[in-house]
């Protein structure tokens, strides 16, 4: 038995590192649908098919435990799939609930009412489905009262990332950036609502100024896992990983390589 873990392409082995530095016992499976990234400029429906089947495949694989390191996934598709899809004994969690409590102070799986936080001007950089599924102020709005989201959508940005133009992506980032803080001149944190973004977090970091937090989700999704597991041990794998994909293999790899400096080799999904 192994967790699975799932994204539209690469962006999701920052999750994936950060999970296997905080469990190095645990057997992963990683799934990326390259041949159809990306997901942040399809229909909801359309997200939704590819990530079940994806999901699909994972379970097919042995994973009781699915993680949707995508946030267009978990915006667009997770909760539908939780409440019609997922079949008994298997569960897909998604990577916004651990970014929320982080920066709403609260603990996993507190369920008390929303109430008043410190902070009250939140930005949000996600991709263009994920911010209008408005997943995020859906799930925010459970725990916390009186913040104000601005979002951006961050069209590009993924596409520069898997094709391996980072001064591109640079480049988009502070665009995107100088765009949402016409909207919302002073934020006192930001979201980078995509698992991409943390390659570009100290660009994130520098557009937006030194007195901006910025929550990323890697890190603190690896500390929600391990949480969960210590409470459902009987989801927890032993071993390697294995990392597939629904492109070309080779090319996923070279890409995968760039993308996270250490050798990664992708098979076939």
């Amino acid at each position: 038995m192994a967790i699975g873990v799932f994204d539209s392409g690469l962006g999701g082995l920052t999750v994936l590192e950060a999970a296997q530095k905080r469990l190095p016992d645990v057997e992963f499976i990683y799934l990326a649908d390259t041949a159809n990234a990306p997901y942040g400029v399809r229909t909801a429906d359309d997200i939704y098919n590819l990530t079940t089947a994806a999901v699909q495949r994972l379970f097919d694989a042995g994973c009781d435990l699915v993680i949707l390191a995508c946030n267009t996934a978990s915006a667009a598709a997770l909760r539908r799939m939780q409440e019609g899809w997922v079949p008994e004994g298997k569960r897909v969690l998604g990577v916004f609930v651990p970014l929320i409590e982080a920066m709403t102070e609260r603990q996993w799986g507190d369920n008390s009412p929303p109430r008043e936080v410190a902070v009250k001007h939140v930005a949000l950089f996600a991709t263009p489905a994920t911010v209008s599924s408005r997943a995020f102020q859906r799930e925010l709005a459970f725990r916390a009262i009186g913040v104000d989201v601005e979002a951006q959508a961050c069209g590009g940005v993924v596409d520069a990332i898997e094709d391996g133009d980072m001064i591109l992506a640079e480049a988009l980032v502070r665009s995107h950036v100088d765009a949402l803080k016409r909207k919302m001149p002073q934020p006192q944190a930001a979201i980078l609502g995509c698992t991409h973004y943390p390659l570009l977090q100290d660009i994130f970091q520098q557009a937006l100024g030194a007195d901006v937090d910025v929550y990323s989700q890697a890190g603190l999704v690896g500390e929600s896992l391990a949480d969960y597991l210590v409470r459902h041990p009987d989801k927890m794998g032993s071993g390697t990983a294995a990392y597939l994909t629904t492109g070309d293999p080779k090319r996923v790899s070279d890409r995968a390589v760039q993308f996270m400096r250490r050798q990664i080799n992708f098979v076939s999904a």
